[in-house]
C-alpha cells in the first residue's frame, strides 16, 4: 500500500500500540517474548511519571529524573520498534493508522491514547488556567510561578503585587491537594530567602473543589486529614464551590465570591482522548471506549484499549475503572498475556482488576494513604504515610537512573528545606504587560 511508513516485516502479527504512558508501556514490555512485533507510537520519544509532574512544577525535580526515553528503557527487546509520530486516524477496514509520518500496518491495534484536561467546554477557561498534564505543563507552571516573584518585586499597586502572589487552583483530588502542599512550603521555606523584599504573609493559596470532601474516593480518614493538613499550612480550603469563570486575572465563584489571581491551575478533571475513524456507537461519555472484559473495543475484533481511554463496565465499575496509573499497568500486563495466548491457540482470560489503593502526600511529613493488602485495607496518615509514597513513587519510576536522581534529589530538599530548580526556561502563562503596571514600584 502506498504510503506505509519504513518499518522491518518481521513475518509477523503485528502490534501496534498508540500511546507509551503507563498502559502502553507495560503491553510493550508485555510482549516482550511473544511471537509478535510491537511497534509503539507516541508523539513524545520518552515515557513521563505523571504522578511526580507537580514536583517538577514546584522546583522539587528537574523534568529529566521524571522521563526516560522508550528506546533506553526496551533497548533490549529485540521484537520493539518505536517511531515518533502522532496518530490522525483508525482505518479498520484497510488495518492501518494514520499518522504525520504516514501509514502504518497492524494485525493489532491498541489504543494506550491516555486522557486530556477537561475544561468543561469553557474555552475561556482553557485559554487562561495552566493544567499539569505533561512535563511541558508542568514546566510553564513552574516558569510562571518563578516569573510572578520576578515581576512582583517591579510592582507599586498593592492590588497588582498580590495577583501575583496568590494562586488558585480548582480540584481537591490528589494534583490538587499536593500541589498546594508544596506551593505552602515553597512560600514558608524557599521563597522568602530568595525575594526577601516580598511579604510572604500575602502569598494565598486557594483550593477550590466542587464536592463536600478533598480526595473524594480515599477513605473519610484519607479526606478528614489531608484538609487538615491543608489548614495546618495555611491554605484556603473552598468546599462544595466550584469556579464559574475565570478571565486571567478574576476567579469568579458560584457563591458569588471573586478571588484576583494571576495564577489558576486547573486540577479539576480529565477526558478521555479518543481517535477519529472508529464507530461512534463505542465512544461514551467522557470519550472513553466502551470495551469487553478483554480489552476489545466495542464492534472490534483486532483492536483494543487500555488505561484512562477504555471503560470496561462490570458490576464493581457500573462507571468503570479509575483513571489513574495502577488500572493502565495491570490492564496492559494482561493484555499483554491474553495476546500471547490467542496466538498460541488458547482462550483469553476475562481481566480483574486488583485495587492496590491509593495515597496522597500534602507537604513535609505529611501525606494519607490507603492501602490494600492480602484482603485488608490499612489507613495510614501523617509521617509513616509520606515514608511509604516516598518510597512506593520512588520503585514505581522506570529507571534505575530515575530513582538514583530522585531519592538523592528529595534527600537533598528534605534536609536542607531548599528545593534548588528555581530557573526559568521557557514559556510562562500570560506574562504582566506594560498597561498592566500602571503603578511602578519606585527603585
Amino acid at each position: 500500500m502506498e504510503g506505509l511508513t519504513k518499518i522491518d516485516d518481521l513475518g509477523k502479527p503485528r502490534v501496534v500500540i498508540v500511546g507509551g504512558g503507563f498502559g502502553g508501556l507495560e503491553l510493550a514490555k508485555a510482549l516482550a517474548d511473544a511471537p509478535v512485533q510491537v511497534v509503539l507510537i507516541d508523539k513524545q520519544n520518552y515515557h513521563a511519571f505523571q504522578p511526580l509532574l507537580y514536583q517538577v512544577a514546584t522546583a522539587g525535580l528537574d523534568e529529566g529524573d521524571i522521563v526516560s526515553p522508550f528506546r533506553k528503557i526496551l533497548n533490549g527487546q529485540e521484537n520493539f520498534y518505536f517511531r515518533l509520530a502522532e496518530v490522525t486516524c483508525v482505518n479498520p477496514a484497510e488495518q492501518v493508522v494514520e499518522t504525520t509520518i504516514g501509514l502504518i500496518r497492524y494485525d493489532f491495534l491498541v489504543l494506550a491514547t491516555g486522557a486530556n484536561t477537561n475544561y468543561f467546554g469553557d474555552a475561556v477557561m482553557a485559554k487562561n488556567a495552566i493544567a499539569i498534564k505533561s512535563v511541558e505543563d508542568a514546566l510553564e507552571l513552574r516558569n510562571t510561578v518563578l516569573s510572578n516573584f520576578e515581576q512582583a518585586l517591579q510592582l507599586g499597586d498593592y492590588e497588582q503585587l498580590n495577583s501575583m502572589l496568590d494562586f488558585v487552583i480548582v480540584g481537591g483530588g490528589p494534583t490538587g491537594v499536593e500541589i498546594a502542599g508544596a506551593l505552602s512550603e515553597l512560600r514558608t521555606h524557599v521563597f522568602p530567602k530568595d525575594y526577601r523584599e516580598i511579604d510572604f504573609k500575602e502569598m494565598d493559596i486557594h483550593v477550590v473543589q466542587s464536592g463536600p470532601v478533598l480526595l473524594k474516593g480515599m477513605s473519610a480518614n484519607a479526606s478528614a486529614k489531608s484538609l487538615e493538613y491543608l489548614k495546618k499550612l495555611g491554605v484556603q480550603v473552598w468546599l462544595d464551590t466550584r469556579v464559574k469563570s475565570y478571565d486571567g486575572y478574576t476567579v469568579t465563584l458560584n457563591n458569588g465570591q471573586q478571588l484576583i489571581a494571576r495564577t489558576l491551575i486547573w486540577a479539576a478533571g480529565v477526558t478521555g482522548a479518543p481517535i477519529v475513524g472508529l464507530n461512534a456507537d463505542c465512544l461514551l461519555a467522557g470519550n472513553r471506549y466502551l470495551v469487553d472484559g478483554y480489552n476489545r473495543v466495542h464492534g472490534y475484533e483486532n483492536i483494543f484499549a487500555i488505561g484512562d481511554i477504555a471503560m470496561m463496565k462490570t458490576e464493581a465499575t457500573p462507571e468503570g475503572h479509575p483513571m489513574v496509573a495502577q488500572p493502565a499497568i495491570q490492564q496492559g500486563d494482561w493484555l499483554g498475556r491474553n495476546l500471547t495466548r490467542q496466538l498460541n491457540g488458547q482462550l483469553m482470560e476475562t481481566f480483574v482488576y486488583h485495587d492496590k489503593g491509593a495515597m496522597a502526600t500534602i507537604g513535609r511529613n505529611h501525606a494519607v494513604a490507603d492501602i490494600k493488602l492480602f484482603g485488608r485495607e490499612y489507613h495510614l496518615d501523617g509521617f509513616i504515610a509520606w515514608l511509604a509514597w516516598s518510597f512506593i513513587h520512588v520503585m514505581s519510576l522506570v529507571s534505575f537512573r530515575n530513582r538514583v536522581a530522585v531519592f538523592f534529589s528529595w534527600a537533598w530538599n528534605y534536609f536542607t528545606q531548599d528545593k534548588g530548580l528555581r530557573y526559568i526556561i521557557g514559556k510562562t502563562k500570560a506574562p504582566l504587560v506594560e498597561k498592566d503596571m500602571e503603578e511602578k514600584a519606585i527603585v
